[in-house]
Order: structure tokens, then sequence, then C-alpha cells
């Protein structure tokens, strides 16, 4: 399957702009709303926005060194890698936005027991407009050719495409995860 480059790009930033929005929804929660856990085993919106901003961190800084040196010209379609192509589906939520199956968090990207929840939110929010940004750069590289290195090794990359599209749909699967949070905790607090 190939993609339109622009279009796939566009597309991208749609999604990172109902990311931003969803992100600004947020700040209306009291403190206390998103700092808890809706059980022991499970995050609350603040570890989940830590978790987010460990990835940002990464890929934002990766894909914006590679950008920089970036000495090639535009693509018109982009061929997603097999890889890219499985992890994007791994993370991608379901279209009818129910269940995701639930996965480890690697180690190096585990939040703390209680993040600042104001701070968090502020870090993710701005890694979304510098990702709008980088996004809009792309649109003069070739999506194919530039390698970014995932965070689970160095040695292991991915097509600047494939990162884009892994990347977002993370973020999309977690904000889905925030929403049940939110939810379960709202559930929680009205039976109390």
């Amino acid at each position: 399957m190939k993609y339109n480059s622009n279009v796939l790009l566009d597309d991208l930033q749609g999604h990172v702009r109902e990311l931003i929005l969803q992100a600004n929804q947020l700040v209306q929660n009291q403190s206390a709303a998103l700092q808890q856990q809706p059980s022991s085993d499970k995050w609350s919106v603040a570890q989940v926005l830590e978790h987010l901003n460990i990835y940002s961190r990464h890929y934002i800084y990766a894909i914006e060194q590679k950008l920089h040196l970036n000495q090639s010209g535009p693509n018109d379609f982009f061929s997603p890698g097999w890889l890219g192509n499985y992890f994007t589906k791994l993370m991608k939520p379901n279209t009818d936005r129910t269940g995701i199956k639930k996965m480890k968090a690697p180690k190096n990207a585990l939040p703390s027991t209680q993040p600042n929840e104001a701070q968090m939110l502020q870090e993710f929010i701005q890694h979304q407009h510098h990702l709008l940004n980088l996004l809009q750069i792309a649109k003069s590289a070739n999506l194919d050719y530039i390698r970014i290195p995932t965070s689970l090794n160095r040695l292991i990359s991915l097509k600047l495409g494939d990162s884009f599209r892994f990347f977002i749909a993370h973020e999309q699967r977690h904000f889905m995860q925030i929403q049940n949070t939110l939810k379960a905790n709202n559930q929680q607090n009205a039976a109390a």
C-alpha cells in the first residue's frame, strides 16, 4: 500500500490537532481527577501524560535532528515498511474506539508514581505543537529515505513516515486510555 505523502502528512496533522483539543479539555479537570488511579494497577491521567512525554522527548528530538540534516527532496508517495506497519497497527486504536489491547510499557517509559499533572499536560501540549511543525517541515523531505531510531533500540530504525504514523497512533491509543480512566474515576466517585 502506498500513501500520497502530502495527504498522509495532512491527515497526521489533523490527528495531532485533535489530540491538542483533547489535551486542552483536560485542563478543565480538577488536579485530583488527573492524579486519581482507577485501580492500583492502572495509571492516572497524569501518569499516562508522563509516559507520552517520555516518548515525545525521544521521537521529537530524533525526528528534528534527522530533518535538520535532511538533504533529500520530497517524495510524492510513501511506502510503509513492514516493521513500521506492524508497530502502527499494534498501537492504533480500533476505529469504533472500543477496547485497546493492554500492553506492558518498557522500563524506560514507565511514569513516576505521582507526576505533576499541570507540568505533564503543559509539556504534552508543547510537544504536540512541535510535532505539528515537524510534520509541516517533513513535506519537503523524503518519508522513505530518512530513518528514525526507535526508543526500544537505536539499532532498530523506522522510515520517517512510519515513525510519524506509529508515534501518533501511540498517542491516540493512550488518549483513549485517558478517556476510559476519567470515566472509571467518575463512576467510582459517584458510587462513593
